[in-house]
């Protein structure tokens, strides 16, 4: 009988340092020769689980068995546990390999080619399923106080960081740490900042900042920079010093419930600060939160302008062509019927972006109305400050509040009171959401209160008015597009004017960047603070 012999471990490291597949094929040899079966081909997988079939050289030797003729008439296998783990699937690949005449045998666990043979052999599958999952389940609690020691398991190592051998012996060699890649660590820093400030006032996306590491050659770890990887590292908390093991299932790499995560502190290489300004500007840009268009789209008033008579977003419309460009509102462009009740007519868009970008550099932002607005902007801080000291009284008491009562369920659990189950992870759920809503909303109400305005004297207003007219009126510059984004809120058309509504404290929080030598050079970002006083500023338009 012709057979082909497949022996397999399940890591690479078994491949690299054990003796069991140079031990397995030579028992499989030995036994083949002594029943005069001749060895056509030899099957090596070198680190792969058996309790699924992502196996290249097994798929591999399945497709050359179902061919017609077959090359060989059976599987030789060490043990049935090297061909499949679980019960199932082993058996619709017995009955696969059948249907083309090939049959699995294992020279350790021989069994007939009867039903009293079949049985066994499911037999045989099921103990080697229930084993390995047993083997897992010890080994992932193994692992867990492990990291819970603060040691890292090993497996790939996180971009910026490497893995360091200890003087400590663990069940498998030695224990290992996380430190600090300074090389790896420098990129990463580069790539949090560009996302943040941009390329010489250009700002970059995900895939720009892909597309400018790649260009310039700097690659991850030899590899080409992909979005989804580095979309990941800039909301990765690891880089805050905050490694999380067990987080996602092996197989389906589904997210399992936080109570299971274990939270391993290591080095930062990010500061907070940066992380969270680059977590407020990932989430403004999510396309759940801003359509992409708005962020990638090189119109200058893309997600500005309004229509004036019926509210709707205008959208660019183009004739002749595409010779000619307009704002057109989107309740006309889609009215298909002419039924539509808005009146408002196209506006040319180089126009409207001319008209726009003069008003706000040569009319609303110079130094006289500047120093009018933060004037206004202190009285109505005055007026407001009793209020917003009673709101932050009250959020803080709501916190302590909220304290209070996880602390009484964990208390329950701990006393056996409360089954730990799915009803209680999601009232803990609900405390930690509003928790993080209370701290979000007392943090914007402590920010108005301390909006630096006192050392907002003239000279500074007219130094920023200056540089901001110079780079709103500068051609080609992607700043115009930035500095609108950031320093106004709506833009209205009707027939008749153009109406600009903006931020006091986006203003203010523009002033106090400006006095960084290089921040015209960056792209410009601050946090709005939403003031129910927020001022409107009316240029007319015809």
């Amino acid at each position: 009988m012709i057979v082909a012999l497949y022996a397999r471990v399940s890591t690479t490291k078994q491949a690299e340092k054990d003796l069991s597949i140079p031990d397995q094929l030579k028992q499989m040899r030995d036994w083949c020769s002594a029943r005069q079966y001749s060895v056509a081909m030899e099957y090596i997988e070198p680190g792969a689980s058996a309790t699924d079939d992502r196996r290249p050289v097994f798929q591999q030797m399945i497709a050359e068995a179902c061919a017609t003729p077959p090359p060989f008439q059976a599987v030789i296998v060490h043990s049935l546990s090297r061909f499949f783990r679980d019960m199932i699937e082993f058996g619709l690949y017995e009955r696969r390999l059948k249907k083309h005449g090939v049959i699995v045998l294992s020279m350790t666990q021989q069994t007939s080619d009867d039903p009293a043979g079949e049985m066994a052999r499911r037999i045989f599958s099921l103990f080697d399923e229930y084993q390995s999952k047993e083997n897992g389940k010890h080994t992932l609690r193994a692992m867990k106080e492990n990291a819970r020691q603060g040691y890292f398991n090993g497996s790939r190592t996180p971009y910026g960081f490497r893995a360091v051998e200890l003087d400590i012996k663990g069940n498998k060699g030695r224990k290992k740490r996380l430190e600090v890649d300074t090389d790896e660590a420098a990129i990463v820093n580069r790539i949090f900042r560009l996302y943040l400030d941009g390329h010489r006032g250009t700002a970059l996306g995900v895939k720009g900042i892909c597309a400018h590491l790649n260009d310039q050659g700097v690659f991850m770890r030899g590899k080409r920079w992909r979005k989804t990887c580095l979309h990941e590292m800039l909301s990765n908390r690891l880089y805050l010093g905050e490694y999380t093991f067990n987080k996602m299932e092996a197989k389906s790499r589904r997210c399992k419930p936080e109570s299971e995560w274990i939270t391993v502190t290591v080095e930062p290489i990010i500061d907070t600060d940066l992380f969270t300004q680059v977590q407020q500007r990932l989430e403004i840009r999510s396309p759940a939160v801003t359509p992409p268009r708005v962020v990638s789209s090189p119109t200058l008033l893309t997600g500005l302008v309004k229509c004036g008579v019926c509210g709707a977003t205008m959208t660019i419309a183009t004739g002749k062509g595409g010779r000619y460009r307009y704002y057109k509102c989107t309740d006309r462009i889609n009215d298909l019927r002419g039924g539509s009740s808005c009146t408002n007519g196209n506006v040319p868009m180089e126009k409207l972006d001319t008209l726009v970008l003069q008003a706000v550099a040569e009319q609303i932002f110079t130094p006289e109305r500047v120093e009018g607005m933060l004037k206004d902007l202190q009285r109505n801080l005055k007026q407001s400050r009793s209020a917003h000291d009673e709101q932050l009284k009250k959020l803080k008491k709501e916190l302590d509040d909220i304290k209070i009562q996880s602390d009484r369920l964990y208390e329950a659990v701990e006393k056996g009171l409360l089954p730990l189950d799915g009803t209680l992870h999601e009232r803990v759920n609900k405390h930690k959401e509003r928790r993080q809503e209370v701290l979000t909303e007392m943090a914007g109400l402590q920010r108005q209160k301390e909006l630096p305005l006192a050392g907002l004297g003239i000279r500074r207003i007219r130094s920023f008015c200056s540089a901001l007219k110079e780079k709103l009126l500068e051609k080609g510059s992607n700043f115009g597009k930035e500095y609108l984004k950031l320093l106004v809120t709506e833009i209205c058309v009707d027939k008749i004017e153009v109406r600009l509504t903006g931020s006091y404290a986006a203003l203010v929080g523009a002033l106090t960047m400006s006095t960084k030598p290089d921040h015209f050079e960056m792209v410009p970002s601050f946090v709005s603070v939403w003031l129910p006083f927020a001022d409107s500023n009316h240029g007319q338009g015809d």
